[in-house]
């Protein structure tokens, strides 16, 4: 006997929203839209407590952390690129932090669509 997840209206619609909010992050992040990546995280912010008690919560969190973590080591690179020295090591840390960032909104979109929770 197979089991099958039964998810209500409200949690579909709560799944569709964070769809989009991953794809929404996804191009402000392939795109380079800057201060527009800002924009799907307020709006994780604000969707997040309505999608209390469901897997959505954590993809909510998930994408909440992902961007701050992004962001934090996009600073670091700054700060690093702002010394002489440091140029070659910015290029660095900024690579790894955008295949990181890719890594985390591609298996939030593939595990929001297997409707398996994030851990967070």
């Amino acid at each position: 006997m197979s089991q099958q997840l039964v998810l209500d209206r409200g949690t579909e619609d709560a799944k569709q929203l964070a769809r989009i909010l991953y794809l929404v992050h996804a191009c402000t992040f392939f795109f380079s839209l800057g201060m527009l990546s800002f924009l799907p995280l307020i709006v994780n912010y604000v969707k997040r407590p309505d999608s209390s008690g469901t897997l959505v919560y954590s993809h909510h969190t998930w994408m909440i952390r992902s961007f701050w973590f992004y962001f934090l080591w996009m600073v670091v690179g700054g700060i690093v690129f702002a010394t002489i020295i440091g140029i070659p090591f910015a290029w660095l840390i900024w690579a790894v932090a955008w295949v990181w960032k890719a890594y985390r909104l591609i298996r939030g979109f593939l595990d929001l669509n297997s409707n398996k929770p994030m851990p967070v």
